[in-house]
């Protein structure tokens, strides 16, 4: 087996490729969202750059925001769960829906917006990888409004599935792609949009654009990581010495006890005799 140098877990790779190649991209809406692409009408990226001042952002977001038939649509890609992930993809949300609210418009001219979420760590306590959340009556179910949509593919649940049957299965296989092997599987399907995709893949990793942004990450992240080493030795260095402080005040204070204690037995002795 053959690792791949850069998988699709890779946030830059991943929206590099698909801003590059905007028909694969709208293929894979598509599929995401179940629907023809033929019916797609209007389809636009929204923000295509990849910023090198952002680059070194502990809080850069390498997500792909488009317009698809008027609605808005968010794919993003996150490997860690750090405990807050649903009230992110909220507030994300939000404020992509909050934010087509244009001067002298009203609350009815706000689209439907969507967000995608692909997961490299298991986020609810079932066992189906896709969930889909939209705004329901808690009794009823009746929807509140058909513009809220939150959708999460938990791909730790979801099994390598190499069909010509199912597309969608198919880019979550791809998704999870750790070797050459598994690439040329894929390829090997015979499926147009699946291959474009991995000789598209290969294109924009052998690239020095994609190559010197992830040389950029690689060594942002070693500088924070250096960074963070050096106040957590700070911290602690600082720490050792308010320790070493206070055994020292206690070792202080035991001495004069035990000076004033012996002090005290030779009274005692002294009246004693």
């Amino acid at each position: 087996m053959t690792k791949l140098e850069y998988t699709f877990k890779n946030d830059t790779l991943f929206k590099a490729l698909f801003v590059r190649y905007p028909e694969l991209l709208k293929q894979l809406v598509a599929d995401l969202l179940r629907i023809d692409i033929k019916s797609i009408e209007q389809f636009a990226i929204t923000n295509p750059e990849i910023t090198p001042d952002v680059i070194g952002d502990k809080l850069c977001r390498l997500d792909i925001n488009m317009t698809v038939n008027g609605q808005k649509v968010d794919i993003e890609l996150q490997v860690r769960n750090e405990g807050d992930y649903p009230e992110r993809t909220l507030y994300y949300w939000a404020r992509e829906y909050s934010s087509a609210l244009g001067e002298g418009k009203q609350y009815t001219d706000l689209p439907k917006t969507v967000a995608i979420s692909i997961l490299y760590f298991k986020l609810f306590d079932c066992e189906e990888y896709y969930s889909e959340f939209q705004a329901l009556e808690v009794t009823r179910h009746t929807q509140l409004t058909d513009h809220f949509q939150l959708m999460y593919f938990e791909l730790p649940k979801f099994t390598k599935t190499i069909t010509k049957d199912d597309n969608l299965k198919t880019w979550l296989s791809l998704f999870k792609s750790e070797t050459e092997e598994d690439l040329r599987e894929i390829e090997s399907m015979g499926v147009s949009v699946m291959k474009e995709t991995v000789e598209a893949y290969r294109k924009v990793t052998a690239a020095d654009e994609f190559r010197n942004i992830e040389r950029m990450r690689f060594d942002a992240s070693n500088i924070e990581a250096s960074a963070i080493g050096n106040a957590e030795r700070k911290r602690d260095a600082h720490w050792q010495g308010v320790v070493a402080d206070v055994v020292a005040e206690k070792d202080a204070a035991l001495a004069e006890n035990e000076k004033l204690r012996q002090q005290i037995a030779a009274l005692q002795a002294s009246q004693n005799s």
